[in-house]
């Protein structure tokens, strides 16, 4: 009980996460993808940046660290924000929220490759569960008034925004593990996110400009203004430091258990907020795609990963 409110905040982590899959929609379908992700991390950065000057963490990368956030921002910020904001434009917010579950399963199988990490029957196996998911909900969405081609589409782009944040995760790993020549320390997790962010602002700016000159702007709804404000100050900069705050108490461990509760929030958030169907598909996928992930990270006791 002593940690109640930290739970309490991953419970409400949770629900933030799943209802941006809603909001993502919303905006996706009203703005420019690359316009809206890089009006959301404007936001994000002046945020982020105020919280590291109000916490008394400022903490600049040095020369190499920077080119190791540079890396990170591209995968973390422009490749994943821009494949979101696309799929979200086709695809329904239940079916990406569950597409998204496929990050841990890439993480895994990139760090067979880039980490030395054994590459176990229980990842293959996990990985052959998802993918099963996978098919049950391209091919048995309830969400049938988006045409089936569309989401199909979605669903590959929000399935690349997986394999984008499951490649900022590697190299995550990496910069947290190793301290250059050049610094006295690893970067923390807050200061990577933080860095990455502005990197990946950076990124966007450019592109956001080219697509502004093509793009026909119109005035967006309120609807839409709300939810790229609820995707800033909430989705990302306040979940972030309460998803910290959480691991820096309890555990990564038990603070990732809080991450499977994001697609039923999804799921309801599309269904009470935007219309989108229930159906048993959702389930049935969900089930494949959680247990699947849940056994590629299993580990057999005392031996490390099983073979």
């Amino acid at each position: 009980m002593n940690n109640f409110s930290v739970h309490a905040k991953l419970v409400l982590v949770a629900a933030i996460w799943g209802l941006g899959w809603p909001a993502g929609r919303v905006v996706a379908t009203e703005l420019p993808p690359i316009g809206s992700a890089w009006i959301r991390y404007v936001m994000v950065v002046a945020m982020f940046l105020a919280y590291l000057k109000w916490s008394r963490q400022w903490v600049l990368p040095s020369r190499t660290q920077w080119k190791q956030v540079a890396l990170i921002g591209l995968f973390s910020t422009f490749m994943y924000q821009s494949l979101f904001m696309y799929g979200m434009g086709y695809t329904a917010a239940g079916d990406a929220s569950l597409m998204i579950t496929f990050n841990p399963l890439f993480t895994a199988f990139l760090a067979v490759f880039f980490l030395d990490e054994r590459l176990t029957w229980r990842l293959l196996t996990g990985l052959g569960l998802a993918a099963t998911g996978v098919a049950v909900l391209f091919l048995a969405s309830p969400n049938t008034e988006i045409p089936e081609i569309e989401r199909w589409i979605g669903n590959a782009f929000i399935a690349g925004a997986a394999l984008a944040w499951a490649g900022s995760t590697i190299v995550m790993k990496r910069v947290m593990t190793q301290t250059p020549d050049d610094a006295t320390s690893p970067l923390s997790p807050l200061h990577l996110t933080v860095w990455s962010s502005v990197v990946g602002l950076l990124i966007l700016s450019p592109w956001a400009g080219i697509e502004a000159l093509d793009a026909e702007w119109t005035m967006p709804t309120a609807e839409a203004w709300l939810g790229i404000v609820f995707l800033a100050v909430f989705s990302t900069v306040l979940s972030y430091v309460w998803f910290a705050e959480g691991i820096r108490i309890i555990g990564a461990g038990p603070a990732a258990f809080y991450v499977y509760l994001v697609p039923p929030f999804g799921i309801l958030g599309g269904w009470l907020l935007l219309g989108e169907q229930l159906g048993p598909s959702l389930m049935v996928a969900f089930s494949l795609i959680v247990g699947g992930v849940v056994l590629a990270q299993s580990k057999q006791k005392g031996t490390g990963q099983a073979s």
